[in-house]
């Protein structure tokens, strides 16, 4: 187990190293973003390979080509980066924890190509505003796992939502996007001696519009969202 852990890490190195050039070229301007995003998908489906995890995803809706969507998930493994690239076929940049950025070569593209958050900076929020805004005016689609991170309790199906995304999507009459990943846990903790190969299951719940809503909905739009997710995560539960 110790080896097929480390494996991970040092396969996620080697498919960067492979792909360097191109992914060096794609992120010399801002308008090659989709190359990046299309090399990204390589890279994680080449790891989810690499590591014996095998996706099955399940859609109530499609996403629509060319369209802009807000993108939200649970949140519970290094996995959920990898699923989220192999589901959408649409270009998206994740807003994502500043410190992922640390990690070596992984944090040098990171740091460039996604919108990073310093959830305790109020600065750093109003810029990740600002960013997403641009983002969503060059035709992207953006994705952000709404619980802030992975709860310390991995009893906890589900940690509470911020309302960052939601805010976001309401001012920008983005459709929610709610995806239930359903064995990242299980297959992948964060427990280093945890885990195992096997079939990452996933499901493209029903899409919820915002374009009639106001700021004043987003209460209501972040506990809707949060209760689908909810409700889908303990069905599988019972099962």
């Amino acid at each position: 187990m110790t080896f097929w852990r480390i494996w991970f890490y040092l396969l996620m190195l080697i498919i960067i190293l492979i792909l360097f050039p191109l992914l060096i070229i794609s992120i010399l301007k801002e308008s090659w973003y989709p190359l990046f995003f299309r090399l990204s998908q390589i890279w994680a489906r080449g790891i989810m390979l690499g590591m014996g995890f095998y996706p099955s995803i399940k859609r109530e809706q499609d996403l629509k080509k060319g369209a802009s969507y807000m993108l939200v998930s649970n949140h519970t493994s290094m996995l959920d980066i990898m699923l989220m690239l192999h589901i959408s076929k649409n270009p998206f940049v994740f807003v994502g924890k500043a410190e992922l950025a640390k990690i070596p070569l992984f944090g040098f593209f990171y740091k460039r190509t996604c919108i990073l958050v310093d959830r305790g900076n109020a600065r750093s929020r109003k810029a990740v505003f600002d960013q997403a805004q641009k983002r969503i005016q060059q035709g992207l689609s953006i994705c952000i796992f709404p619980e802030g991170g992975v709860p310390n309790d991995t009893s906890l199906l589900l940690d509470s939502f911020k309302d960052g995304a939601f805010r976001l999507a309401i001012d920008h009459h983005l459709a929610i996007v709610p995806i239930v990943f359903y064995d990242n846990k299980r297959l992948f903790p964060y427990q280093f001696y945890k885990g195992g190969p096997g079939k990452m299951r996933a499901k493209v719940l029903s899409f919820i519009p915002t374009k009639e809503m106001s700021q004043d909905h987003k209460r209501e739009l972040r506990d809707q969202t949060r209760t689908i997710i909810l409700d889908a995560l303990q069905e599988d539960h019972k099962a």
